[in-house]
């Protein structure tokens, strides 16, 4: 008795084809500037019909500010997973992922965070502002803090400062080569610790 050789292919759900689809769009993106991308490039790289990347996400430009959303956001996934512990222990885990998420869509992440080719225009630099802002929420909910709080809005400005340095660290990384992953991760996860332990707490004295 013989058995039938599995197919080499399957046919996928929506969710996992517009996964599939903003995937192939991010690798390109991150490989070119956005006036080299199009839609029939998109498409012929995730092997759908140009018509489904507008279905699923509109023009070129939506897919493209939503790609940019997703890679500047800290997702709730990044708090979920983090141990119960000391804050030196939840440092050290939530900079370990931030440099895997960051390792695994490098040319993304840096194209991201100074895009170009679409310019800076208003609503650019709104998607930049909330995705900060969001991310920023995100890490005061993993030290027990939030937005809401009294002094919330002054400990997310103080996040989204720190956020500056994150991005200036995998500059000095992934481009210049001046640090290497240990390092940014020492620098980062010492900086956080600090920002929470002593920072933190003297800007609430002092409101």
């Amino acid at each position: 008795m013989t058995t039938e050789p599995a197919p080499r292919w399957r046919r996928l759900e929506p969710d996992e084809r517009k996964e599939q689809i903003f995937a192939c769009a991010a690798r390109l993106f991150g490989d070119r500037p956005y006036s080299e991308v199009s839609t029939s490039d998109i498409a012929a790289e995730a092997g759908v019909a140009r018509g489904l990347i507008n279905h699923y996400f509109g023009t070129k430009r939506e897919l493209y500010l939503e790609i940019i959303r997703r890679a500047l956001t800290v997702p709730r996934l990044a708090v979920d997973i983090l141990p119960e512990g000391p804050l030196e222990l939840r440092a050290d885990v939530a900079i370990d992922w931030f440099l895997d998420m960051v390792t695994s869509q490098e040319k993304m992440w840096l194209a991201a965070i100074a895009p170009e080719g679409i310019g800076r225009d208003l609503e650019v630099e709104r998607i930049l502002e909330e995705a900060d802002r969001e991310s920023a929420d995100r890490v005061l909910e993993a030290v027990g803090l939030s937005r809401e709080s009294e002094h919330g809005q002054e400990l997310n400005a103080l996040v989204r400062a720190f956020g500056g340095m994150v991005k200036a660290a995998g500059r000095e990384w992934l481009v210049r080569g001046a640090l290497d992953r240990q390092q940014v991760h020492t620098l980062l996860s010492k900086s956080l610790v600090t920002l929470v332990g002593d920072v933190f707490p003297e800007i609430q004295r002092r409101g």
